[in-house]
């Protein structure tokens, strides 16, 4: 009978992350995150241990990073590393008996103690004698090494003298080289670093067909073309953010057309949903997802549209919604596509109660190898015209298998290409989405109002799932008007904001959130007089005139977030307590070695979401978490009123949310005044 070889090393390393929960999937990364690489490592008995991270670059850079402690007795250690390079990453862990720090831990005992002092020195000597003998370490490394062996000997020098000699600063020598007999190696692990922008960013979407748009006399309308919505770009970009998302673009059906909030009854002057995609061009023909509605325009002013935006510092993020109207050229052209009923007919979409009737949704089933080729076409096509990021629409209700191949083909093609799941569903959908692809993701966020709720829901995904799903955090959309929103007043929109601003370095804002639109159509979660089914011209300055704009406020958090690196990470955000049930504390740090002037950087967060009230409490900070000592005193400041306090562990807060619902605050230490 053989016997299988053990699984476990003579010093085990287990439970290595960054991981994800199927092991037939890597876990990523952007460009710039710090990704803490962490692992379990023990022995038996009491000798100490070690552990090491071994990590390749993609260009073939090898670092090795000593990894730290975390909380005691949990064997866990952990090295952060930035990640600064696009590709797969490989590495694995090493797991060490540490005899420097087993006999330091054991002189400083018994010498103190007065037990076995001389055998102790000699036994330090003798680790030292081996160390010095090591030809990788530098000569003049090796030389000092020799030198406090023959120290710890000395005759001539007392107990009390050779004491000081188990502390000397020389040891740190061991933390890059350590000494160790006994190693163990973890298997080989990859991670996958993506560009910058599918991990930071900042999402603002309009309707170009709005930017512009005219109710002329008889009651028809002049849409907004892309030449007009040009003009749109530059509030976006003085604004700060850094994306502009388009919904569909592309000529819109006539039959079963929408009418002004989901009505079954369009007029004739009535726009249509945008994602009822395929209808008339200008010669009669039908368009489809190639095609530019021909009321915006051509597709050379939308590649003019797509220079502006780049010009100005923004990216254009495109709607890629696979569904069709029943003018679309698909329908005629590939019945299979769809899902044919008995009575003849064609399935259109639901997500009750809510029913589409001018959308058909595409069945993947009969033909997944024509569908994949076309979309695939579609994606080139629109890459072509400058676009490198797609929010996709309903992706849970396509097969997991297309995406992870689509993805992956087009992502071999130009790795910048990033795509955002518009998945509201399930979290075992959605998280396999993100596994199998998908850059980033929308989620729960827009439901999740209490404290509680936020505490639960922004550890899950910045500490549970932050190893391959990144969240977008929409604070509307043109579907999600919450109750929180709907009935919350400017305090509700401010504080929205603030969390999603500074919670997760993605967030995203709907055109109108700046002008608090809180209307909902009767017995809906979404706004009254829908953007999806009719024009809607925004008058942003003379809202901004009367002071009933928060835009310039969405300004000052995007600029808090340009200037303070710690927002650009999902991994680092902790929460802290407060004494009042609706006062919600987290802080975001980044030591000095991460940051581009060499300062560690903190944000803390001090955020009231009752939009009703005032509140005034005490919050508890964990100064540890934040790179300071238990009893330290220094200064924040908030970031938006410029207002400074002196603060410890524990602070006094006033929140009041009809004119200061939240405090973004920067702590300032000693090397920042």
């Amino acid at each position: 009978m053989s016997i299988a070889s053990p699984l476990a090393g003579r010093i085990p390393v287990t439970r290595i992350t960054p991981a994800v929960p199927d092991p037939r999937w890597h876990p990523k990364a952007f460009e710039g995150e710090v990704v803490p690489f962490r692992a379990t490592v023990f022995r038996e008995g009491h000798d100490r241990v070690g552990a090491m991270l071994v990590i390749t670059a993609p260009s073939g850079d090898v670092r090795r990073e000593r990894m730290a402690p975390m909380a005691p007795g949990t064997d866990r250690w952990e090295a952060l590393v930035r990640l600064d390079e696009l590709g797969d990453w490989h590495w694995h862990v090493i797991g060490f008996d540490d005899e420097i720090a087993t006999w330091r831990h054991d002189a400083a005992v018994k010498v103190d103690a007065g037990v076995d002092a001389l055998l102790m020195f000699e036994i330090g000597a003798r680790l030292l004698d081996r160390a010095a003998a090591e030809p990788a370490r530098p000569k003049a490394v090796r030389t000092r090494l020799a030198g406090l062996a023959a120290r710890l000997r000395d005759p001539g020098a007392s107990i009390a003298d050779r004491r000081p000699l188990v502390d000397d600063p020389l040891f740190d020598e061991f933390d890059a080289r350590p000494l160790a007999r006994l190693t163990s190696d973890s298997p080989e692990h990859t991670i996958l670093v993506e560009r910058r922008r599918a991990g930071v960013g900042a999402w603002y979407e309009f309707f170009p067909r709005s930017e512009g748009a005219r109710k002329l006399k008889d009651g028809s309308w002049k849409s907004g073309t892309f030449r007009s919505a040009q003009k749109r770009l530059d509030a976006v970009a003085a604004m700060g953010f850094d994306v502009v998302y388009l919904p569909p673009i592309h000529p819109i059906g006539v039959t079963n057309r929408k009418g002004p909030n989901n009505t079954l009854t369009p007029g004739p002057h009535d726009p249509g949903s945008p994602w009822a995609i395929g209808g008339p061009m200008k010669d009669g023909s039908a368009g489809g997802h190639d095609a530019v509605h021909p009321d915006l325009g051509t597709l050379a002013d939308f590649r003019a549209f797509v220079r502006r935006a780049n010009a100005l510092g923004l990216e254009i993020a495109l709607d890629l919604a696979l569904q069709a109207s029943p003018d679309h050229p698909w329908v005629a052209e590939h019945p299979d596509w769809f899902t044919q009923l008995p009575d003849g007919t064609i399935r259109y979409a639901e997500n009750p109660p809510k029913k589409y009737q001018d959308i058909y949704p595409v069945n993947f089933d009969d033909d997944p190898e024509g569908i994949f080729d076309e979309v695939l076409r579609i994606l080139r096509h629109w890459m072509k015209q400058g676009v490198r990021i797609f929010r996709v629409d309903n992706p849970h209700t396509k097969p997991l298998v297309f995406w992870e191949r689509l993805i992956a083909t087009v992502n071999a093609e130009d790795p910048r290409v990033v795509f955002l799941a518009e998945a509201f569903t399930r979290p075992a959908m959605m998280q396999a989405l993100a596994m199998a692809g998908f850059q980033q993701s929308y989620s729960y966020f827009t439901w999740r109002n209490t404290k509680e709720e936020l505490e639960e829901f922004l550890t899950s995904v910045s500490q549970e799932t932050a190893d391959f799903m990144r969240p977008n955090l929409f604070v509307n959309t043109p579907d999600i008007l919450t109750e929180y929103l709907q009935f919350g007043g400017p305090a509700a929109f401010t504080v929205r904001a603030t969390i999603a601003a500074t919670a997760a370095p993605l967030w995203g804002v709907y055109s109108g959130f700046e002008l608090f639109e809180s209307v909902a159509r009767p017995g809906a979660e979404e706004a009254i007089d829908n953007e999806k089914y009719e024009y809607k011209p925004r008058d942003f300055a003379a809202a901004e005139a009367a002071g009933r704009s928060l835009a310039l406020y969405l300004g000052i958090l995007n600029r808090v977030r340009a200037e303070h690196p710690a927002l650009a990470q999902l991994r680092n955000l902790r929460f802290h307590a407060s004494d009042d049930d609706s006062v919600l504390v987290y802080s975001k740090h980044l030591e000095g070695r991460f940051t581009p002037d060499g300062v560690d950087d903190t944000i803390i967060v001090v955020a009231n979401v009752d939009p009703h009230s005032v509140r005034e409490t005490t919050v508890h900070l964990e100064l540890a978490t934040i790179g300071l000592d238990d009893d330290a005193r220094f200064e924040v400041e908030d970031l938006v009123t410029g207002t400074r306090w002196e603060w410890g562990a524990s602070n006094y807060v006033r929140l009041d949310a009809f004119t200061r619902p939240a405090h973004i605050l920067h702590v300032r230490r000693a090397q920042d005044a």
